[in-house]
């Protein structure tokens, strides 16, 4: 790919070159995973390394008791790894019906019970069991070394942990960890988190086992009994990560891997499947036809994939069957290039988040994601060891009759999920592992970016710095105020329901990109990180 390097748009970022590379959304975590590349490790040991301190300097986004998924490639080959964790054996309707009334439509947002098997430590474990070089204890000192020293909260951070302060101050374990003066820490304040430095070190001793059979399970299972959570020894310790085969869609010569449902990621291979049907690359690459072709491909995306995406075994449909090339050009020609629409599911024939990416010298990419879901997750934080709890199990749906009856609450279910990460590959070998974070903003994300880089040879700092729009639902579309106005006018025109947001930390997402310049031993990789973050690419 020949890629115009010139910085259209604000950011003043420019992309990083190096053989060996860290991108992440916090200096510090970017700073572990080079750090343990230093030492000898390879790019999953690094991946790991930044995961873990991410834990400690974005926990409005992430926690020890997050989700998390990766894609990775070996060298020779692309693997999967979903490590999105079930519901506990209690949850059934019932079991919410009678807590919550009949009239409730999903799990609550917050408090245990919206709480499912964390699966991040799984992930981590499991990673660098299969792929790793260094001692799995290597991996976590730096994320213990900051715990326990602290650091200066960042701004972005700071803003988004200040919101969060009144809806969460009262939830069970929130205050004691993240309230440490009674409020939380300013712009700038040093932030010591020294519980979860006790959590990562039984980790670490352990090789995560403490976490799912030891003492910071037991720790968990009293902190739920003590707070009307129905998670159990059994839950926990039957838990373990599941590695999957990527699901792909071909787009202008390369092709776009996401990991199967129950993750939303087939939201970003619907929409490309049906760009693939247009001449992006002869509209005005922020003009008005270009954009609205894309929001209206994303839109036909999320209407299927909010109906029929859900854990795999419970799906009406296959992954297949929704990307089947002759469906999605079916799809494509429901676009009307001079209005919005609303769309519906189609039939299908039958038969909160932080991103991080790695890379080495010796080839090995790795895409990983994990996420507590909404700012903070459950709200819940477990006080003797650090354990923030994601919210996963809001994702559910507790009525037989909703939208998606596949994503019916049942024991040992995994619900609908929205953290992926991404891979793209030629002719089978590999060109950049990449993500952006943000709720439903991701696969979106990983669509504008890509078609800005395919389609019309934008670097990926640039790709990444470009204004991006959101769809929400029906008509409604969130721009960033950073849109050209002619644009924007032009999409309200054909009936797009423009508002103009300023906040980018989760309405337009934040992403990381590796991308393979030729041989890593010599030409190394091509790297961006988002300025809508305190994000940094570390290299060597």
């Amino acid at each position: 790919m020949s890629f115009d390097f010139s910085t259209p748009y604000t950011s003043a970022r420019l992309p990083v070159f190096a053989r060996n590379i860290v991108s992440t959304s916090h200096p510090l975590a970017a700073q572990a995973g080079l750090r343990i590349m230093q030492q000898g490790g390879n790019a999953v040991d690094a991946a790991i390394a930044a995961a873990a301190a991410m834990t400690i300097v974005e926990p409005v986004s992430n926690g020890l008791g997050s989700d998390a998924f990766c894609i990775l490639w070996d060298g020779q080959k692309l693997h999967g790894l979903n490590a999105s964790g079930p519901a506990p054996q209690a949850w059934t309707p019932e079991y919410f019906h009678q807590k919550y009334g009949n009239d409730s439509v999903n799990p609550p947002k917050r408090g245990w019970d919206s709480v499912t098997v964390p699966g991040a430590v799984g992930a981590w474990a499991a990673m660098s069991e299969r792929f790793g070089k260094l001692p799995f204890a290597d991996l976590m000192a730096p994320a213990i070394e900051i715990a326990e020293r602290g650091y200066l909260v960042p701004v972005v951070v700071q803003q988004k942990w200040e919101a969060a302060t009144p809806l969460l101050q009262s939830l069970p374990g929130f205050a004691e960890s993240f309230l440490p003066w009674g409020r939380a820490p300013h712009v700038g304040e040093l932030f010591q988190f020294k519980a979860a430095a006790k959590g990562l070190k039984a980790i670490a001793e352990t090789k995560g086992r403490a976490f799912y059979e030891g003492e910071i399970a037991q720790a968990l299972v009293r902190f739920s009994d003590q707070h009307g959570g129905a998670m159990t020894l059994k839950d926990l310790a039957q838990y373990k990560p599941e590695w999957v085969e990527p699901i792909a869609q071909n787009y202008r010569g390369y092709t776009l891997h996401e990991i199967p449902p129950n993750g939303q990621g087939i939201a970003a291979l619907i929409a490309l499947g049906i760009l693939e049907n247009f001449d992006l690359a002869s509209m005005k690459v922020d003009g008005i036809d270009s954009q609205h072709l894309q929001i209206e491909a994303m839109k036909l995306a999320f209407a299927d994939v909010y109906r029929y995406v859900a854990d795999p075994k419970y799906m009406e449909v296959t992954p297949a069957q929704m990307l089947d090339p002759a469906y999605l050009k079916s799809r494509a020609q429901l676009i009307d290039m001079k209005k919005a629409q609303d769309f519906k599911a189609g039939n299908p024939v039958k038969g909160g988040t932080i991103y991080l990416t790695a890379a080495d010298e010796n080839g090995m990419m790795v895409s990983f994601i994990q996420s507590n879901y909404m700012g903070f997750g459950s709200g819940c934080v477990e006080p003797q060891f650090g354990v923030s709890l994601q919210n996963r199990g809001h994702g559910f749906n507790v009525q037989a009759g909703g939208l998606n009856p596949a994503n019916l609450v049942a024991p040992g279910k995994r619900p609908f999920h929205t953290i992926i990460p991404a891979f793209l590959t030629q002719d089978g070998q590999p060109v950049m592992s990449y993500g952006v974070m943000g709720a439903n903003m991701q696969p979106q994300g990983h669509m504008q970016t890509l078609v800005r880089m395919l389609d019309y040879g934008q670097n990926p700092q640039a790709a990444c710095d470009a204004p991006r729009w959101r769809f929400n639902a029906g008509l409604a579309i969130n721009v960033e105020s950073g849109m050209d106005p002619a644009t924007v006018q032009g999409l309200a025109a054909r009936g797009h329901q423009m508002e103009v947001i300023n906040d980018s930390y989760q309405d337009f997402g934040a992403g990381q990109f590796i991308w393979r310049a030729g041989d890593p031993a010599t030409e190394g990789y091509i790297a961006a990180s988002d300025a809508r973050r305190d994000g940094l690419v570390a290299g060597m």
